[in-house]
């Protein structure tokens, strides 16, 4: 903190409530300003976003360590917000903001601090809290019962433990390498999954498409025949309900493959595309600049057009009485993950959201964004995911990026900036809601990420690489020690398929290697068995968070429900790690009953109250 002036964002010394606040409640301020000071008068400045900074007066209410403290309220509706200290020392004007640790800092480098106000009914669903997500890429995963279906412009991998394709074909990529993984499959797999601990399944996306990872989507209203088509999708949710296992779609709504029933570049549907005609019915439903070969589409991927997201048949087929959401919900998927989610226009997705809550009312959106979503600024515009409209949860990357350095260079610093800052800002239904990833489709494999001392720079090379013995035994280590932090901060774990059996790889396609069925890391695949034990304890569901210490290489932390308690530690240093404590703990890990914390160098711990 400042020298003359502390305040502390996160903490209830100064700011109460904590984190984001529903619309209406009452926020208490208390700013701490060196008694030498005299300060003449002290203001609240808060502006909403957009908007002009407005000043409430402080007022003086003790002495506390040599500091005078300045106490402050207010009361906001629904929205984003940012405030400051100002301070008049007669006549020499000193504005008070934060730091990256949300501390008082003055000077060019302060900023000022947020504050997100949401609606008081935003309500999130309890099944998802305290779960345990598994991500799912359905043709790499498990090959079920059943002939294995492929378009005839397809490539069938006979070997399953094959190397995808990743050299051009034909001037591109085409993504039409398949290794036959259906719906079948996952339910075959389901016990295995249970056992592991999963409570809830996240497919990407399952509709009829042209590729192998059906971002590309041919038909919203059906399940791709290669993955088994609808008699396949109605048994997995069956069987899935049986084992209290509940599934959620992928939700791809800001583009269509150019191989679509809409697009119908190559002519194998039977109705007339945009791209073949503009008397098409479809024509509106894109954007062309130079009709038929110029058009908007994803990041410039001229298999994937843009849909035009303010064309009412589009919200009609995404958000209508018959659409997509309503379809799937009702035939019983438990929501959606929205894809690209910041190319939806706000109304879009609060329209998402209604369809999908009329037909379930606990079913449960997520959406895919990769930065804080609580600020988030997309065609220059402020986003509002969180004010409890829209969204119940995100994929926590900012969270996925601290774990990760953190364990990769021993700074616990790199783990508790951002996770700070995820807490302050997001609503704590959303919190318990974050999707907590360390791997996902888009992203290098996990055992790859830690344990890789460097990468190739040729595609020959990154297809080839294999961590050595040493790289292993480090990124066993590390994938422990971030594992443990993705299951026990708040939020939700999510593990994608084959992290957990040691599956590696750079990024795409090479991190989309198939299910090592027979082959895991068995010490890995434990290890996550244990974590999946781990979150049926009652205290990861909405059990508070406390950082106990969080210096050098050693990141500590508490959470807490009524009077279970369970601590985790983590220790990037090359020292152990030792500390007493109050009371009388389980070793999760070894069944020991214990009075010391003792975090062995390069290791972890995680103990429960007894």
């Amino acid at each position: 903190m400042d020298a003359d002036f502390r305040f502390c964002a996160c903490s209830p010394a100064f700011k109460r409530p904590f984190g984001a606040v529903r619309a209406g409640e009452r926020i208490q301020f208390h700013l701490k300003i060196r008694r030498t000071l005299y300060p003449y008068h002290v203001w609240l400045a808060v502006r909403e976003d957009g908007g002009a900074f407005r000043l409430l007066p402080m007022s003086w209410c003790g002495l506390e360590e040599g500091f005078n403290v300045y106490e402050g309220e207010l009361t906001l509706s629904v929205g984003l917000y940012f405030y400051r200290f100002e301070v008049d020392l007669f006549g020499r004007w000193v504005k008070v903001g934060g730091d990256e640790d949300l501390e008082s800092s003055v000077g060019g480098e302060a900023e000022d601090f947020q504050l997100t106000v949401y609606d008081p009914a935003f309500r999130t669903p309890d099944w998802f809290k305290g779960g345990f997500l598994y991500q799912i890429l359905v043709d790499r995963f498990c090959r079920g019962k059943g002939p294995v279906r492929t378009r005839p412009d397809a490539v069938l991998h006979e070997n399953w433990g094959e190397l995808p394709e990743f050299r051009p074909q034909n001037g591109g990529i085409w993504n039409h390498d398949f290794f036959g993984g259906n719906l079948y499959g996952v339910t075959e797999k389901l016990d295995d999954l249970r056992a592991l601990g999963v409570t809830a399944l996240y497919l990407c996306p399952v509709f009829e498409a042209a590729s192998n990872h059906k971002y590309d989507t041919g038909d919203y209203l059906k399940i791709d025949e290669g993955f088994g088509g609808e008699s396949a999708f109605d048994e997995l949710i069956a069987e899935a309900g049986k084992r209290g296992i509940r599934v959620i779609l992928d939700g791809v709504f800001n583009h269509t493959g150019d191989d679509s029933l809409y697009f119908n570049r190559y002519g194998r549907y039977p109705t007339v595309g945009a791209w073949q005609s503009e008397q098409s019915p479809f024509y509106g439903w894109y954007h062309f600049t130079e009709f038929p070969d110029r058009y908007d589409c994803w990041w410039g991927v001229k298999t994937l057009p843009a849909l035009n997201k303010l064309n009412p048949e589009v919200r009609e087929l995404i958000a209508g009485k018959k659409g997509v959401v309503r379809h799937w919900a009702e035939r019983g998927a438990a929501g959606f993950r929205l894809d690209v989610v910041d190319e939806l226009p706000d109304d879009l997705v609060r329209e998402i959201r209604t369809a999908l809550k009329e037909v379930r009312p606990d079913g449960l959106l997520l959406g895919e964004v990769w930065e804080d979503a609580s600020n988030k600024i997309s065609y220059g515009a402020r986003r509002q995911y969180f004010w409890g409209r829209e969204l119940d949860g995100c994929m926590n990357y900012p969270l996925k990026d601290g774990i990760l350095e953190y364990v990769c260079t021993g700074r616990a610093e790199e783990l508790r900036r951002p996770l700070r800052l995820l807490l302050e800002h997001y609503p704590a239904p959303a919190v318990h809601c974050l999707m907590n990833i360390l791997g996902t489709h888009d992203t290098v494999r996990l055992l790859t990420r830690v344990g890789a001392s460097a990468r190739p720079e040729t595609r020959e090379a990154r297809a080839a690489f294999s961590l050595s013995p040493e790289e292993l035994r480090r990124g066993i280590a590390r994938v422990r020690q971030a594992s443990l932090l993705q299951f026990t901060l708040p939020g939700v774990p999510c593990v994608f398929y084959g992290d957990e059996a040691g599956v590696q790889g750079f990024e795409d396609p090479f991190n989309r290697r198939t299910y090592p069925w027979g082959g895991e890391n068995r010490e890995l695949l434990e290890w996550y068995r244990f974590l999946g034990k781990l979150r049926a304890l009652p205290v990861f569901r909405t059990g508070s968070y406390r950082e106990i210490l969080a210096s050098g290489g050693l990141f500590v932390f508490e959470r807490r429900s009524g009077r279970d308690c369970v601590l985790v530690g983590v220790n990037c240093e090359k020292n152990d790690y030792c500390t007493n404590l109050h009371g009388m703990f389980l070793n999760r890990q070894t069944g020991e009953r214990v009075r010391k914390l003792k975090i062995p160098a390069g290791g972890c711990a995680v103990l429960t109250s007894l």
